[in-house]
């Protein structure tokens, strides 16, 4: 019986709910949940992980894939969130009505494409007249191969046996995959989970980049803050691929193609590359002989190697301007480890005394004292946590004041950080928000699954989840000096600025 939505979300409340009072009854001891999580790996190296709760008919799951923006080939920036998009346009039998006259018709775009792009190589020198035409023929190829197709029939099939919250994201470090479900189409989601990676079919490949062009241009050209946010990125590193935007560079997008984007595939989309964590209503040994069934035709593949780039020590401060017609801003990062790293809880200690919460430092002085802005924060790990990353403070100036004087005020609570040792009661009120917040993760039932996946891809353990709360305690206030000192230099930081253009000035510079 297909459940209803209202009916769906209802046990799921339900089931969160049973899980909560199940942790919270323990006191937070962790080791009776641990000791049911249920693991295995197949021969081809899929790691299966198993949370079961038979309190309500629903179960989560994600497809974490270790792969994100930051292994995106040269040439071809934004390739790993482009991918995330062609996954769920279906496979040889999912998404299309003919797939006999489709392989045709993709291979004609492919043709033309390639004609495109090795005209468009020639620089000045290119025939703009050629191009045109060979523009001209791929749309309408596009069309011919778009006919074949249903759309959205891969997505459309999971929501139609109650499926919610069916989505993806591709961030620096991984490509998640997420849903939550009725138990009882638990099958289904497998089956056709394991159909898309086996068959993929990269059909509306030429259709969809002009898709991401348009989010790239929305979410960076179009808009201050995300040129500011590209800008500081690329400034933060010179060498890492975290500097590279994870929409990717226009010129990379427009050159998009089915080849590049099935090496991309073959190459990180291996078994051996890829966790599924399933939380909820799952036998354990039922979960592990569906995945079995239909997970075990892939193939092993050899499994890709992390990347060896290291970013260089950054021996003198960055600073990046932008001009416009908007609100000012600013961002201020340091280089960091790596989330794995024993400093971390340290650092993201000090983040949160920094900046997370009305009661935060900069929150209190900056913009309930001093009133010199309306909103500033803090946070560890942008834009990653797999290699080493940042920490970054922000502040947006109130009406009348500018990033200089936020600037000021973040150098000196930093230097206090340095100087003076943080109270036992502040450094507690740390503790006790991270460890609350750290268990509230757990309580729904898709942010458990993806966070053992995460674990899993970061420390090939998912059993270090259980360790954060420990991790969080044993952090003292000589921790926080510690770090304050070694990290947060000024020749360590990079800062990104958007400053306010008068009217005036504008009407100066148009003349």
């Amino acid at each position: 019986m297909k459940l209803s939505k209202t009916v769906f979300i209802c046990l799921a409340v339900a089931f969160v709910c049973t899980f909560c009072g199940a942790v919270n009854a323990e006191g937070f001891d962790f080791s009776a949940l641990e000791n049911k999580i249920f693991e295995a790996t197949l021969n081809n190296g899929l790691k299966l992980i198993i949370v079961p709760n038979h309190d309500a008919p629903v179960v989560s799951m994600t497809t974490w894939a270790n792969v994100g923006g930051s292994d995106d080939p040269k040439g071809y920036s934004g390739l790993a969130h482009m991918f995330e998009h062609m996954a769920f346009k279906g496979t040889t039998l999912i998404g299309v009505k003919d797939y006999a006259k489709e392989v045709v018709c993709i291979a004609k775009e492919d043709v033309l494409d390639r004609s495109i792009r090795e005209e468009r190589s020639k620089g000045l020198l290119a025939d703009q007249k050629k191009l045109e035409q060979l523009e001209k023929d791929l749309q309408k190829a596009i069309e011919e191969s778009y006919a074949l197709v249903i759309p959205n029939e891969f997505t459309t099939r999971l929501q139609s046996e109650g499926a919610i919250g069916l989505n993806a994201f591709t961030s620096s470090d991984q490509t998640a995959y997420i849903m939550s479900l009725p138990s009882n189409k638990l099958e289904l989601w497998i089956a056709m989970e394991a159909e898309r990676f086996l068959h993929p079919v990269l059909r509306e490949m030429y259709k969809e980049r002009m898709v991401i062009q348009e989010e790239r241009r929305m979410r960076t050209e179009n808009t201050p803050s995300g040129r500011m946010h590209e800008e500081f990125l690329a400034a933060a590193y010179k060498a890492h691929p975290y500097g590279t935007p994870i929409v990717g560079h226009m010129s990379d997008i427009i050159n998009y193609n089915r080849a590049e984007a099935r090496k991309f595939f073959e190459k990180y989309y291996s078994p051996s590359n890829l966790t599924i964590a399933l939380v909820g209503d799952v036998d354990p040994q039922e979960g592990l002989r569906l995945v079995k069934k239909y997970w075990d035709r892939i193939p092993r593949r050899e499994k890709p190697t992390r990347i060896t780039t290291v970013e260089p020590e950054q021996t003198a401060e960055r600073r990046v301007v932008i001009e416009e017609k908007t609100q000012p801003s600013m961002m201020i990062g340091w280089h960091i480890p790596e989330e794995i790293h024993p400093d971390m809880t340290a650092i993201e200690a000090m983040m949160s005394i920094l900046g997370q919460g009305r009661t935060s430092r900069l929150y209190k002085r900056m913009v309930l004292k001093d009133q010199i802005a309306v909103s500033t924060g803090a946070f560890a790990g942008y834009p990653g946590g797999k290699y080493p990353t940042l920490a970054v403070i922000y502040s947006y100036p109130a009406q009348g004041k500018t990033n200089i004087e936020c600037e000021k005020i973040i150098d000196e609570e930093i230097e206090k950080l340095q100087k003076e040792l943080v109270s036992k009661e502040e450094l507690d009120k740390v503790k006790s928000r991270a460890s609350i917040g750290f268990i509230r993760d757990l309580r729904d039932n898709l942010g458990f699954a993806m966070k053992l996946a995460k674990y899993q891809q970061l420390y090939n353990n998912w059993r270090e989840v259980f360790k954060e709360v420990d991790k969080i305690n044993a952090v003292t206030p000589e921790d926080i000096q510690r770090v304050a000192k070694k990290y947060f230099k000024k020749t360590n930081r990079t800062i990104a600025t958007i400053e306010t253009i008068k009217e005036t000035e504008t009407k100066e510079a148009s003349k």
